[in-house]
């Protein structure tokens, strides 16, 4: 498993080692965890890291995860666990969904790797699993390269493991088998075959199952390495797999259960079903793929059991797939010789399927035995449906499908009542069928919506529709899957691809229909009560409301206005009602009325609606042109006294009419219904009877009857009424004719086709909701708004709809908002409860509330029951007025945003009661919420649901979020908040980021619309906020499409309002204007002006701040709507921006600040800067943008200060900006006009750039006044990159650039010791120099990777290398942001975009270079130590390790093994070392032997190491020649006695050689480096001494030397050695040439360049690496190893690691990991 893993990095397709949050970035938890780590994606390591400790506390991201020793699955998933840990014990776990190939172990690698193979499967929630294998002879060289390997893929379901072999170019000499099989999470297995290349194997597998640990585990098979088998299985199934084979309506039992084929076998666990499936019915042929979907004929198998089911099976069936676009596919099952009913729902599906096999979303695959489809997500792997699982049925009037879930986490299905958002999938069973049904668990209400979304395990989302309309249910199971079971039609299933919950929804609106666009008044507060006495109440009620100056806009009025409720009549109860209703109009009023379906038809006097309706042909019929089937709903008959003491049912059956029921799919009926509402409009016989109307409210269609099916006979076919397989719904006793029309009645599709009301039932709704809204528009010439009942799929194109009769109780609240957010999902975007609830009388507390939450219900109407106490906001008290007005108001203000938000619903088909999943998915605690939800992206609302409390506890996702009314920063992010909640208050919140449009309210829309406008931008952690305004006449029909209106965008930043115009096509009379901007979480503000369309403005606006609550409110404006400003400000520096002026060496003072043109100011908080930038130096000019990058020239401004920083300025400069791929960008600032030094690390840079504006993941602005580049992740909006800050400088010694960062979650810069693997952005400063340090707090140690991986709050990555290897710091602070100070060279940064961590790890080793591929020895366990006494050491080590049959690989020798510690040299105390490594690589083992650079220059000996390299010049030299620069490190001069008991420093003066450092960038030091290694393993002078190393260790090599710079006489050069700016180094004091060479020494690159070791130094490992990594290859002809300790960026693609010289301490153990 681990030399799979050292392979994939060298292929680039994966990294080694892996921080938990690599493969879980969107579990936030994991941003911050350093004590654990994975290998690879699969393998958990928790490891104790405290003493005393005797357990741990781990961690486990959403996945399952296996005990490695045990296989039992811990259950853990998101959580923390604490786990016993023993002192013998340390903590492993596999993670669910791979396959890990191990070995049986031995002595060393050698004799592992003879041993029998094996593979552990752990199983995840789908009950697959993955892996690979890598194998080759372990230690040849290239072998990748040439071919010789094996390549093995395994791949694992529930009842079989697929290995396949995609490479088989090498024979292991071993005849390595595959022996043992580990099934972790399994059930039972049996029957186990093997097929080797596809024919039957003649093996006899063994199997043992643990059903405690749920663990299998198959032996007695030989698989042979490098070959293709496929082992099968059957298994044993489980309660949670169990599928319903007898959901019938009447009680099942063993016989009935067994004349099915099925198996019948009780659990004690309750909901599992006794009779389940074991046998597939339907077999799979002539399956065809294209490149537009695939086909495959469905047939039944030859079973006694076909007939079984409920009704006639249909045989043979066809599978139809089809790829619309690259995020949406049909798959159709249906009867190709017979057609059968389909839902006549006009869906908007593409002409012709778009989309190519490489840009789409999906892979499908059908599947056999049995028969099934699955959907992958090709992204992610992920399954998304697989409805492999037994019982398929495909009958007449039953058909039934499963389908495994992906995870738990399902949203959607309706219209039911439920408690939480997120569907329980312990063992439930729904049903969907329309029926007048009060809101009640388990109880199918008003609409159907065979609709679901689904969340995948890392957060993806994608969303399922079965376009089926007859009478169904669905089951829901633990596995998890859903069983859908229908009775009749096809299967009809649309499935989108999101990857996000909100385009999830954006692409199913935009197949069904965009959420219809509402008049801007429908926005307002409504009133309505069923039992209005007369229009006298309604009169009252309004001079109240407006008394109590409490905001509405829309009365209603119920039933109560007709006569003897018959439809378009006026009661005369309300005579005075056209009036009243002309009256309130008249002050900007609006009214809605209702109107049932059903029409009388017993009237005595002339009643046009039906005798017109008869005439016209427009009632639904029995079949065959039957007569009318009646009904009974609200119209008494004429002429009657109803006795209201009698039962309801008595009532109905004496006192109500026989009711018609139009068939409005009819064009008659369409024709009939519009003329009947455009007489009541404009009633000409009586014009005083005339309802002037602006919206209608439909009821009562699902349509509901008071009897069940028909009067006077009741129903004619008792098989459609009370079909074999009856779903669960309501009154399944009954049939489906329950409170509703007989199933068998005909109705008539507008092309003439004749359906049954049997198929069509639960499209009633539907068909009425268009034609009564074209009605409205026509009659009123106005947008006018449909409030209908009973809803179906696109119902939302035409209407909203409330959620039903609900009760006067606490749990609706919650229950409203969860109603609304899966209205959302349907594409339903104007929706709400019933205010205060419907039955019964209302409690003032919990009426209060309502009021409060119901205000943010984009559909917010108060309505009751007849015979209820009244609860409109004038009913109750003073304070309950108050509570109202207040709440009310805050509506009315937000309205600009909310209609905006319904626009781009009808648009985009955006949500806009929006749950908080679809803004912050990563976050997995929103999954669960539903007791808060957001309006559009920005506005948060956390109500009291709870009766007494006077708090409310809501969660606050990563982001910035303002409390709406102080504007206060809450400082919540990603936690759980308790917030005080009075009677009076609800609470509210919006989002940083955003910009809200506002409006002074007033007492309704009509004066509220002419009120001044203003903005509140909510800045985010970037200081930046975004928004929208769209604006037109609010009523006007279709202004969209006519392009008559206004769309505004907003954008700020920490200085400026930008106010574009994308759209002016509209005049608003009312001459609106803004006139405050409130702006949360800024600084103070000053010098604010206001550029009209590019001109400066004459406009004098005031500034008034809160420093506590940090709000500036901005006044004395008059921007005018419809046209462009932009509004500037100049800003007051808070601490957490300043960046520092004066980070140099010596202290900074007021005088020095000042002397920079910087700011003086001492702060209490400690690590800000005194003294900070308040100006730029850089002016840009000349910037221009091209396909493939862009330029820009910079020059110093002119300014005392150019010259009061470090060094010499250089001026002009350029900045050039490479776009080379769609994940990776380069921009680089350098000198046009002079060559300065560039770093000669060759990096893999495309020849050309690629990709286009259309592809790229980034967009690069370059912005001036301060200069600075901004790098924006184009697919969020997110700012990954922005310089624009003060403090660019680019002098000769001295370059320093800052930048903002999108999160405070930042990983990398080294190498230094820190305490957690985020880095902390609290000020602080670290140095980057190699040196020899050993690791301590802020020391910078031996290489150098000016490399940072950051986090987005939304869990996006990115990557960014500053090129540079000269001295250098960074400084983290708390803004957050960053600032690179470096003493040279240029500055050249590569930007990778990711977006996933480990992608962003791909791309930077692509430029940098792969990690080196190891030898499989080199994984072993290996020893070690400084100070082994002689070779007799070493040997009894190694008999003793053998001895404790340890396994162990590699033994190296430090220095020791040395003649005086000489590189090239043999101890005389090691004289046996060269036999005891034969003895030992005998046995298997390697040597791993150490080399120091320094090479002695006093030896009176010949040392040809040293003569040899003064021969062939490969000693670094002072520059023009001069001597080689001398240094001090471990050789001592010969033919000395060191007398320890002196100190360090007098043993070096007196003791220590000088000592020559080797130039490894010239040709000359490489050739005779491998010269020297050769002669060491090949001693041909003295061939015992040959040393047979099998790799190298290289030490001391950044480069280290014992003195500072160099002896006899030190360096020459001050500036270059304790240059103009010293950066944050240890030992800053004394200069760079601490503990090392000289600055001023030079080397030679390889083309004969020049250059300073000042440049260089950080590269000297680097440049040792590849020539010993060569060398071991070339004198052992074997793979070898090398370990360095100096690295710089690609290091790793010639050597491994190791963390330094550390210490026996407890905290090393995490630091380690980090």
């Amino acid at each position: 498993f681990l030399q799979g893993l050292g392979l994939e990095p060298s292929w680039g397709s994966d990294c080694d080692t892996f921080i938990s949050f690599f493969r879980f970035v969107s579990d936030r938890q994991t941003w911050d965890i350093d004590g654990q780590f994975l290998l690879g994606p699969a393998f958990l390591v928790s490891p104790v890291l405290e003493c005393n400790a005797t357990n741990v506390t781990a961690y486990f991201p959403s996945a399952r995860w296996y005990d490695y020793y045990t296989g039992v699955d811990i259950k853990a998933r998101g959580q923390w666990k604490v786990l016993p840990a023993p002192l013998e014990h340390i903590n492993l776990h596999v993670r669910g969904g791979y396959i890990l190939p191990w070995q049986q172990p031995a002595q060393n690698t050698y004799y592992s790797r003879k041993n029998p193979l094996g593979l552990i499967i752990a199983l995840d929630e789908n009950n697959e699993a993955k892996g690979e294998l890598f194998w080759d002879d372990g230690q040849s060289i290239d072998t990748v390269a040439k071919d010789e390997y094996i390549f093995c893929e395994f791949s694992a379901s529930q009842s079989h493991l697929d290995v396949k072999i995609l490479k088989s170019a090498y024979k292991d000499h071993n005849n390595l088998t595959f022996r043992e099989i580990k099934i972790f999470g399994t059930q039972g297995l049996r029957n186990v075959t093997v097929k080797h290349n596809g024919t039957l194997s003649q093996m006899s597998p063994s199997v043992t199952y643990d059903p405690i640990l749920r663990v299998a585990v198959i032996t007695e098979i030989h698989l042979i390495l490098g070959e293709a088998y496929m082992v099968e299985w059957d298994i044993d199934i489980q309660d949670e797999e169990k599928i319903d084979c007898y959901p019938d309506e009447h009680g099942v039992s063993e016989a009935n259960c067994t004349a099915r084929g099925c198996v019948w076998e009780e659990s004690s666990s309750l909901g599992v079903p006794s009779c389940y499936f074991v046998t597939d019915l339907y077999s799979v042929s002539n399956v065809q793929y294209n490149s537009d979907g695939a086909t495959a004929d469905l047939s039944l198998k030859s079973s006694p059991y076909i007939s079984a089911f409920p009704s006639t099976p249909v045989d043979p069936l066809r599978l139809l797939v089809t790829y619309h676009s690259n995020e949406m596919l049909q798959f159709k099952i249906y009867d190709p010789n017979n057609n059968r009913y389909e839902v006549p729902v006009p869906l908007n599906i593409p002409l012709a399927p778009s989309g190519t096999s490489e840009t789409r979303l999906y892979d499908v695959l059908i599947k056999k035995n049995p028969f099934g489809i699955e959907i992958r997500r090709k992204s992610t792997g992920t399954v998304i449906w697989d409805s492999q699982l037994l019982g398929f049925t495909f009958n007449d009037m039953f058909i039934r499908i499963s389908t495994r879930l992906p995870s738990k986490y399902l949203y959607g299905f309706g219209e039911t009542e439920h408690s939480s958002f997120r569907r329980d999938l312990n063992w439930h069973t729904w049903g969907m069928f329309s029926r007048d049904q009060p809101p009640g668990y388990k109880k199918n209400s008003y609409g159907v919506h065979p609709y679901y979304m689904g969340l995948e395990e890392d957060g993806s989302a994608h969303g399922v529709l079965l376009l089926n309309s007859n009478a169904m249910d669905v089951t829901f199971q633990p596995m998890p899957a859903l069983t859908y079971r229908t009775t009749g039609g096809i299967l009809d299933f649309y499935v989108f691809l999101g990857p996000t919950p909100e385009t999830v929804t954006q692409q199913y609106t935009e197949v069904i229909g965009r959420p219809v666009m509402v008049p801007y008044w429908s926005l307002g507060f409504q009133l309505c009560r069923y039992g209005y006495e007369n229009d006298s109440e309604i009169s009252s009620l309004y001079d109240d409301m407006v008394a109590a100056q409490i905001p509405y806009d829309v009365q209603y009025s119920d039933i109560d206005y007709m006569e003897r409720q018959l439809d378009f009549t006026l009661s005369p109860k309300f005579s005075g009602f056209p009036d009243l209703i002309n009256r309130m109009k008249d002050r900007g009023m609006r009214v809605i009325l209702i109107l049932d379906p059903a029409i009388s038809g017993n009237e005595t006097e002339p009643y046009p609606a039906f005798t017109e309706g008869v005439q016209d042909d427009v009632f639904i019929k029995y079949p065959d042109d039957g007569g009318i089937v009646w009904g009974k709903v609200w119209p008494d008959f004429p002429d009657v006294v109803v006795n209201n003491s009698l039962d309801w049912d008595s009532q109905v059956e004496q006192y109500r009419a026989y009711a018609a029921f139009p068939d409005f799919f009819r064009n008659s009926a369409v024709q009939w219904w519009k003329r009947e509402i455009g007489k009541m409009y404009n009633n000409t016989e009586s014009p005083e009877k005339s309802l002037k109307f602006d919206g209608m409210w439909i009821d009562m269609n699902e349509p509901s009857s008071f009897v069940n099916g028909a009067v006077p006979a009741g129903c004619r076919n008792a098989t459609l009424n009370h079909p074999p397989y009856m779903p669960h719904v309501e009154d399944r006793g009954v049939g489906l004719s329950s409170k509703t029309l007989c199933m068998e009645s005909e109705q008539i599709l507008p092309d003439g086709s004749r359906v049954r009301h049997y198929d069509v039932h639960s499209l009633y709704g539907w068909s009425q909701t268009r034609p009564t809204y074209e009605a409205v528009q026509e009659v009123t010439g106005e947008r006018g708004i449909i409030i209908t009942r009973s809803t179906f799929p696109s119902s939302g194109r035409w209407a909203g709809h409330w959620l039903g009769d609900n009760t006067a109780a606490w749990d609706q609240l919650k229950k409203s908002i969860i109603g609304m957010m899966e209205f959302s999902l349907f594409g339903i975007s104007y929706t709400g409860a019933d205010i205060c609830g419907f039955f019964e009388d209302a409690e003032y507390e919990m009426c209060a509330r309502w009021m409060q939450l119901g205000a943010f219900y984009p559909f917010s109407r108060n309505h009751n029951g007849e015979g209820n106490r009244r609860q409109d906001p004038v009913s109750w008290d003073d304070a309950f007025v108050n509570i109202s007005k207040n709440v009310i108001q805050t509506r009315y203000t937000l309205l600009p945003y909310l209609y905006t938000l319904m626009y781009k619903a009808n648009t985009e088909g955006i949500t806009v009661v929006r749950p908080l999943l679809h803004e912050f998915v990563s976050d997995r605690q929103t999954w669960d919420i539903d007791g808060q939800f957001l309006l559009g992206p920005a506005f948060l609302v956390s109500p009291v649901l709870e009766c007494n409390a006077t708090n409310v506890t809501a969660y606050f996702p990563s982001a910035r979020w303002y409390d709406y009314y102080t504007g206060v920063d809450i400082k919540a992010r990603g936690q759980w908040k308790v917030l005080p909640a009075p009677l009076e208050h609800i609470n509210l919140h919006v989002r940083g980021g955003y910009i809200l449009p506002w409006q002074q309210p007033a007492q309704n829309t009509y004066y509220s619309r002419k009120n001044p406008l203003g903005l509140i931008i909510a800045l985010d952690e970037n200081n930046e906020a975004k928004g929208e305004l769209f604006w037109d006449d609010g009523q006007s029909i279709d202004t969209v499409a006519k392009d008559e209106y206004i769309f505004c965008e907003f954008s700020a930043s920490q200085s400026h309002l930008d106010v574009k115009i994308l759209k002016s096509a509209y005049k608003d009379h009312n001459n609106l204007t803004f006139r405050e901007i409130k702006i949360f979480g800024t600084q103070g503000l000053r010098n604010v002006t206001v550029k009209h369309n590019g001109t400066l403005s004459q406009m004098s606006p005031s500034v008034t701040y809160d420093p506590i609550l940090r709000v500036a409110v901005i006044t004395e404006i008059h921007l005018i709507l419809g046209e462009a400003y932009m509004v500037e400000w100049d800003i007051d520096i808070q601490d957490e921006e300043k960046i520092d002026c004066y980070p140099d060496e010596h202290g900074v003072s007021e005088a020095n600040c000042t002397a920079r043109g910087c700011v003086w100011e001492e702060s209490s908080s400690l690590g800000v800067p005194s003294c900070y930038f308040v100006t730029d130096l850089y002016s840009v000019s000349n910037v221009q943008y091209n396909s493939d990058g862009a330029t820009a020239d910079l020059s110093l401004k002119s300014s005392p200060y150019i010259s009061a920083f470090p060094s010499t300025p250089v001026d002009p400069l350029r900045l050039l900006v490479t776009y080379h791929s769609n994940e990776m960008l380069q921009f680089k600032i350098y000198d046009p006009n002079n060559n300065r030094y560039e770093v000669p690390v060759p990096l893999n840079i495309p020849l050309a750039p690629s990709g286009t504006s259309e592809t790229r993941l980034y967009d690069v602005l370059i912005k001036k006044n301060p200069f600075g580049i901004e790098i924006r992740r184009k697919s969020t909006g997110t700012v990954i990159w922005d310089s624009q800050l003060l403090g660019f400088t680019f002098n000769d010694m001295f370059i320093r650039i800052s930048t903002r960062l999108p999160s405070k979650y930042l990983y990398g810069f080294g190498e230094t010791e820190h305490s957690s693997f985020r880095r902390d952005l609290n000020w602080h400063t670290w140095g980057m120099f190699s040196r020899d340090q050993p690791p301590g707090y802020k020391k910078n140690s031996y290489g150098v990777h000016p490399y940072y991986m950051g986090l987005e709050e939304d869990g996006s990555a990115h990557g960014v290398l500053l090129l540079n290897s000269n001295a250098m710091d960074v400084t983290f602070q708390p803004m957050p942001a960053l600032t690179y100070r470096t003493t040279g060279g240029i500055l050249d940064f590569y930007v990778f975009l990711g977006p996933t961590p480990e992608t962003v790890t791909q791309q930077y080793t692509e430029v940098i270079g792969r990690p080196v591929m190891v030898p499989y020895w080199s994984l072993g366990f290996q020893l070690c130590r400084y100070g082994y006494e002689n070779d007799s050491e070493i040997s009894s080590l190694y008999d003793d390790m053998v001895a404790a049959q340890i396994p162990y690989d590699v033994q190296y020798s430090d220095i020791d093994y040395m003649e005086r510690q000489l590189d090239f040299t043999l101890s005389p105390k090691f004289s046996g070392l060269p036999d005891l490594i034969n003895r030992m690589k005998d046995r298997g083992m390697r040597v791993i032997l150490i080399l120091d650079p320094a090479i002695s220059g006093n030896e009176t000996e010949p040392y040809p190491a040293f003569t040899e390299g003064v021969q062939d010049d490969v000693f670094i030299k002072y520059p023009d020649d001069g001597g080689i620069v001398w240094g001090k490190v471990w050789p001592d001069f010969p033919d000395v006695v060191v007398n320890n008991s002196l100190d360090w420093d007098s043993q070096v003066e007196q003791y220590r050689a000088y000592a020559a450092f080797p130039d490894f960038f010239r040709n000359s030091a490489v050739q005779w480096w491998k010269r020297e290694i050769g002669k060491m393993y090949n001693n041909t002078e003295s061939p015992e001494k040959s040393l047979k190393f099998d790799g190298m260790w290289i030490d001391m090599n950044e480069p280290s030397s014992f003195v500072n710079g160099a002896v006899p006489a030190g360096c020459r050069n001050a500036t270059l050695n304790h240059p103009p700016y010293m950066p944050h180094v240890e030992d800053r004091g004394v200069g760079l040439s601490s503990k090392t060479l000289c600055m001023e020494s030079e080397q030679i690159l390889p083309d004969g360049s020049r250059v300073r070791h000042y440049d260089v130094h950080s590269l000297y490992g680097w440049s040792q690496t590849r020539p010993t990594y060569e060398a071991v290859q070339e004198v052992t002809g074997e793979r070898g190893i090398i370990i360095t300790r100096s690295t710089f960026p690609s290091s790793g693609r010639w050597a491994g690691h190791w963390l330094g010289d550390n210490t026996a301490a407890w905290d090393q153990l995490k630091k380690s990991i980090i």
